[in-house]
C-alpha cells in the first residue's frame, strides 16, 4: 500500500478555486495551520485557489496574534464564510463588515451538527436553537451584511411548533490535525487538548466527494498505533502532512506548545490548578457571587469571557469534584482553563466530539450555564453578538443559553473605563464607566429574554456591584454589594429601571474579603 504520507505541496493540490473548506479548530487549539499558513503562501504567491467558502465549526483565530483563519483574509482568497465566532478572525471579520465577501453566523452547536448532516447526506438540521433570536430568518436569518442574500435557513411549523432548518452544505476539503499518523493514514490525538469534531467533518468530506487532509507531528510504522486510538481512520484520509515547526503551528492551545497535563496524560495536584486570590478585582467579585448558584452533582458549563473563572473559584472553594464542568468544544470534568489556554481543561475526566457535546446541551444535559453578557434590557434580552457594526458572532452561546437549565449571566455591570478596588470588605468604585451594559434595548438579540421567561427557565445576573434575576414581569434587582447606594450606584447607570426586589438583600459579605469563602461547608 502506497504511503498517504506527502510533502505539503502536495496535499495542497487537492484543493481547487471555489471549494467549500472546513478545518477544525477551537480558537487556536487543534488549528492546523502549517497546511494553513502554506495554502496562504500559495495563494499570495499564485493568486489560486480562489473564490473559497470557509466553513468554521468554531472560533477558528489566534488570540494575540495571527493564524488560523486569519490567513483566509486577502482580497479575493473567500467569496463567503459560515461561522460562528467572526470576532477572533479579524481580517476576515473585516471583509464581512465592508461588504467583501458573504457572511453568515449560525450557533456553533447547529454548524457542528450540520457536519454530521453532510456525513449521513441529510438535507438539513431541524431544530428549535435559534428561534427568537437574530438568526430566525423572521428577523436576519444570521447574515451579517448587505451583500448576504441566500436564505440558508428556513422557518417551519411541525404539529403547531415552531422550528428552524438549517440546509446542510457538502464539504469539498477537510483540513484536520493529529498527534501521530501512520503510513495508512489512521490517525490519533494523544497530545491534543481537544477532540473536536475531526470524524465528523472527515466523514462529511467523503460523503461529498471531497478530501480529507491531515497536519501531524510524527509519522509512525504501520500498526503503531492501537486500533482504539485511531480517532480518524486512514480509509477517509487522502494526504498527510508533517508539520516543520511544531512550536509556531502545531501548539497544543495559543499559551501552549505542549503540557500534558492539558492533554490529561498526567494529573495536576489541585493546588497547582488554582490557588487563594491574596487581591481581589470586580471580575473575581462577580465569579465568586456566582459561584453561590452551584449545588453539588451540577454538570456546568462555562463560557468565554469573566465566567470562566468561576472554575477556579470552585476548586478553590473544594466543589470541584463535586460537579462536572464541561466545555462544548468535547470536555468532561476538571477545571476550565482561562486566557491563551480557553477551551481545555485541567485533570479532564473525559472527552467527547464537539458534535457530541451539543447533542448533549441540546438535549437540556446542562444544569447551569457560566455566560458572558454585553448587552442586558427590560425584557431580560441578552446581546453578545453584534456592538455598532461590528460582527463579533456568539459562538455556543445560544446552543448552552436556551438549553441550560440555569443561565447565569457573568459581567461588569458598566463598561470602557470602569475601574473598581475591593477594600475592607466593600468595593469601592475608582472610576465610572461609560458604556451601560442594562441599556433599554438591545442592538441585536442572541438570547430572547421573553421567550425564557414564558418557559419558566431560571435566569440570574451577576455583576461586581449587584445581582439580578429574570423574574415574569421582567429584570429584578435582588442583591446589592455592601457600602453601595441604590439610586447613585445602581439604577442611576442603567437604561432602564429594573423591578427592584420588596427582599433586597445584600451580597454575602465573605464574597468581597479574600482567601476561601467556605460557602459550601
Amino acid at each position: 500500500m502506497n504511503s498517504k504520507v506527502v510533502e505539503v505541496a502536495s496535499a495542497l493540490d487537492f484543493i481547487r478555486d471555489g471549494d467549500t473548506i472546513v478545518h477544525t479548530s477551537a480558537s487556536y487549539a487543534g488549528c492546523p495551520d502549517y497546511i494553513l499558513k502554506s495554502l496562504e503562501d500559495r495563494f499570495l504567491e499564485t493568486q489560486h485557489p480562489a473564490g473559497l467558502m470557509l466553513y468554521a465549526g468554531c472560533g477558528h483565530g489566534k488570540p494575540g496574534g495571527y493564524g488560523g483563519d486569519d490567513r483566509f483574509g486577502h482580497p479575493g482568497f473567500l467569496r463567503r464564510t459560515i461561522c460562528t465566532h467572526p470576532d477572533v478572525v479579524q481580517t476576515v471579520r473585516k471583509r464581512i463588515e465592508d461588504n467583501e465577501i458573504e457572511g453568515y453566523v449560525f450557533p456553533q452547536g447547529v454548524v457542528q451538527q450540520l457536519f454530521r448532516c453532510a456525513a449521513a447526506k441529510q438535507p438539513g438540521l431541524l431544530t428549535k436553537i435559534g428561534i427568537g433570536t437574530y438568526v430566525d430568518p423572521r428577523i436576519d436569518g444570521g447574515k451579517l451584511n448587505s451583500v448576504t442574500v441566500e436564505d440558508l435557513v428556513q422557518l417551519q411549523v411541525i404539529d403547531g411548533e415552531e422550528y428552524l432548518f438549517f440546509k446542510t452544505i457538502p464539504v469539498d476539503v477537510a483540513v484536520i490535525r493529529g498527534t501521530t499518523s501512520d503510513e495508512r493514514g489512521n490517525i490519533s490525538i494523544e497530545e491534543e487538548s481537544l477532540k473536536l469534531e475531526l470524524l465528523e467533518v472527515a466523514l462529511a468530506a467523503k460523503a461529498s466527494g471531497g478530501k480529507v487532509l491531515v497536519q501531524v507531528k510524527q509519522i509512525v510504522a504501520n500498526g503503531s498505533i492501537k486500533a482504539r486510538d485511531v480517532v480518524v481512520p486512514g480509509e477517509l484520509v487522502d494526504a498527510v502532512v508533517v508539520c516543520d515547526d511544531i512550536a509556531e503551528y502545531h501548539r497544543q492551545t495559543t499559551g501552549t506548545v505542549y503540557s500534558p497535563f492539558l492533554s490529561s496524560e498526567l494529573r495536576c495536584p489541585p493546588g497547582a490548578v488554582a490557588k487563594p486570590k491574596e487581591v481581589l478585582r470586580p471580575e473575581d467579585i462577580v465569579c465568586r457571587r456566582a459561584v453561590y448558584e452551584i449545588h453539588r452533582g451540577a454538570i456546568i458549563n462555562v463560557g468565554i469571557g469573566i465566567g470562566v473563572g468561576v472554575g477556579s473559584v470552585a476548586t478553590v472553594e473544594g466543589i470541584v469534584d463535586d460537579v462536572t464542568f464541561t466545555i462544548e468544544m468535547g470536555v468532561f470534568g476538571g477545571t476550565p482553563q482561562s486566557g491563551p489556554n480557553f477551551g481545555s481543561m485541567i485533570n479532564a475526566t473525559s472527552y467527547v466530539s464537539q458534535t457530541a457535546m451539543f447533542d448533549y446541551y441540546h438535549s437540556g444535559g446542562l444544569d447551569i450555564a457560566f455566560l458572558g453578557a454585553a448587552e442586558i434590557d427590560s425584557e431580560g434580552n441578552v446581546n453578545v453578538s453584534r456592538f455598532g457594526g461590528r460582527a463579533a458572532g456568539q459562538g455556543g452561546f445560544i446552543d448552552i443559553s436556551q438549553t441550560s437549565k440555569k443561565v447565569v449571566f457573568c459581567t461588569y455591570f458598566k463598561a470602557k473605563g470602569f475601574e473598581a478596588d475591593v477594600e475592607g470588605g466593600k468595593l469601592v468604585i475608582k472610576n465610572e464607566g461609560k458604556v451601560p451594559k442594562f441599556v433599554d434595548k438591545v442592538e441585536q438579540i442572541t438570547f430572547n429574554g421573553k421567550l425564557s421567561r414564558q418557559k419558566g427557565q431560571e435566569v440570574v445576573i451577576c455583576t461586581e456591584r449587584c445581582v439580578f434575576r429574570l423574574v415574569k414581569d421582567g429584570v429584578m434587582l435582588t442583591e446589592i454589594a455592601p457600602g453601595l447606594d441604590l439610586e447613585r450606584d445602581i439604577i442611576g447607570n442603567m437604561g432602564f429601571r429594573p423591578i427592584v426586589s420588596d427582599d433586597l438583600k445584600v451580597m454575602d459579605g465573605r464574597i468581597f474579603v479574600p482567601g476561601r469563602m467556605g460557602c459550601f461547608d
